[in-house]
């Protein structure tokens, strides 16, 4: 089939997958349901917010900036978030949170677990109002059902979130959604508070601190690579969907070693160990594997980094942070929403131009790779010639 007509297919299968199932129908029943319940309201302390973050590093690092202008403009304000343990190590790097608790949110783990979704949200709903209750919580996810339950459950009396069909009856106050980037999403959230926040004053940062450095510095002098000017490459992500091919990353990778003095410098957790190991063997120049890294490490990588490549992953988010130039593959996510934060000059987004694309659908293993091509359609040269001139850029500033 053509181009045209492998669109029409996968949007096809998009919308079908995009339709609730009759699992998903019962369960939204089921919230309607729990949202008539008589819960008691908990009066907590009047200057406690709980903000609920339950996605993964990007999603969590995404929200810092709407979280910072809330303790800009309530210094006196107790902000706690709820988020995974995968986001933890990041979000307690942040001065403006006062408290960080890490709750695995059932839809977020991958590996099976025998808790129930429900008697999860009654444990964890007893435990926030032991801790002493809190006046408001804010649900950053649009879809997060499950959080919306706990903050109901929990008698927070005043929940907001956005006006998503299995969330909304479980809010106090609901926003439309609209199309925009994550970070300016999450602001809107907040905007009760904040008031409108102009946009040449959001930043994404990352504190860093000087043992995450200072591994850094050893880790690059083991290599010998601690004088050279540092390409990164992180060309894992959480899905299978997003992957760009492992011969064009050598390919890419060659390039960038033969067209300038530069040291190739690839990051992955050890889960991707593999993947990193398997674009090392078609190299033919020399690149490097700096290991498994904790986030805070992997900020002191990328800080001195001159350009950090990979697919739409936390990893790209986490180098935008630290001002560090990006270029990012895009697949079956959408970069109006989700591109690292910045100049469009430095945080280069690529995309395939196939119609179906942005299907948001992450997981297609039931299905023929080859009907899926979007990222793999993106080619070598586009983004060698995007990070020569972003680099040539650098060197002329």
């Amino acid at each position: 089939m053509d181009r045209q007509q492998l669109a029409q297919r996968n949007r096809r299968l998009a919308t079908a997958r995009h339709c609730p199932t009759r699992k998903h129908q019962l369960r939204d029943k089921l919230l309607k349901s729990i949202a008539k319940l008589p819960i008691p309201i908990q009066r907590g302390k009047n200057k406690r917010l709980l903000i609920i973050r339950p996605d993964h590093l990007g999603d969590a690092l995404l929200a810092t900036p709407a979280i910072k202008q809330l303790r800009r403009a309530h210094p006196d304000l107790q902000i706690h978030v709820l988020c995974g343990p995968w986001s933890a190590e990041l979000l307690a790097r942040f001065p403006a949170i006062d408290q960080v608790r890490p709750l695995p949110f059932p839809a977020f783990v991958r590996e099976r677990r025998a808790d129930n979704a429900y008697l999860l949200a009654l444990r964890w709903s007893r435990r926030l109002r032991e801790a002493g209750g809190y006046h408001c919580a804010i649900i950053m996810r649009p879809d997060d059902w499950w959080s919306a339950m706990l903050a109901y459950l929990a008698g927070i009396p005043r929940r907001i979130g956005y006006h998503h069909a299995n969330v909304a009856p479980l809010l106090t106050e609901r926003q439309a959604l609209r199309h925009e980037h994550a970070v300016l999403q999450n602001l809107r959230l907040v905007k009760a508070w904040t008031g409108e926040t102009d946009r040449a004053d959001i930043r994404l940062e990352i504190p860093l601190n000087t043992a995450d450095s200072a591994f850094i510095e050893g880790r690059l002098a083991e290599l010998d690579i601690n004088r050279q000017r540092l390409i990164c490459i992180h060309p894992g992500s959480g899905a299978a969907s997003k992957l760009w091919q492992v011969d064009k990353w050598a390919a890419l990778a060659d390039s960038l070693r033969s067209s300038l003095d530069c040291a190739i410098v690839f990051t992955g957790a050890a889960s991707e160990s593999k993947l990193v190991a398997a674009i090392r063997a078609q190299m033919t120049q020399a690149g490097h594997s700096i290991g498994a890294t904790s986030i805070g490490q992997l900020a002191a990588l990328y800080a001195k980094a001159s350009l950090v490549l990979g697919p739409d992953s936390g990893a790209l988010h986490v180098a935008a942070a630290l001002q560090t130039p990006t270029i990012a593959l895009f697949g079956p996510a959408d970069p109006v929403e989700f591109a690292p934060w910045g100049d469009p000059a430095r945080q280069v987004v690529f995309a395939s131009d196939l119609a179906c694309a942005p299907c948001r659908i992450l997981d297609w293993r039931d299905d023929d790779p080859a009907f899926h091509p979007c990222v793999r359609d993106i080619k070598v040269d586009q983004v060698l010639n995007a990070a020569l001139r972003i680099l040539s850029g650098a060197d002329a500033g």
